[in-house]
């Protein structure tokens, strides 16, 4: 049974930096693509970063390029998000996901870890 699990949430204040990661488990990862998503207060999920596990590569909505870097360490089967120059407007739930990097929509969700911006 694949299991997401977030951590590295928190307050921070505008201009600050933090590091999400996500440990996956519970199977080969080799052809999967994970990716960061966010759901701000009173707003739809929306996608953030992605990052193919094997080959590395990166995929940044607009909003945060330039200010988020997601990275991989496949040995420990665990995705990172560093989050530098944060706005409130970052202000968040933020879930990483994984799916089949044939499949159309992500499969599998962790449970979530807040991030606040204060101003």
């Amino acid at each position: 049974q694949v299991q997401l699990v977030e951590s590295g949430g928190g307050l921070v204040q505008a201009g600050g930096s933090l590091r999400l990661s996500c440990t996956a488990s519970g199977r080969d990862f080799t052809n999967y693509l994970m990716g960061w998503f966010r759901q701000p207060p009173g707003k739809e999920r929306e996608f953030v970063a992605s990052i193919t596990w094997s080959g590395g590569v990166t995929y940044y909505a607009d909003s945060v390029k330039g200010r988020f870097t997601i990275s991989r360490d496949s040995a420990m089967n665990t995705v990172y998000m560093e989050m530098n120059s944060l706005k409130p407007e970052d202000t968040a739930v933020y879930y990483c996901a994984t799916k089949g990097v044939w499949r159309a929509t992500y499969d599998y969700w962790g449970q979530g870890t807040q991030v606040t911006v204060s101003a």
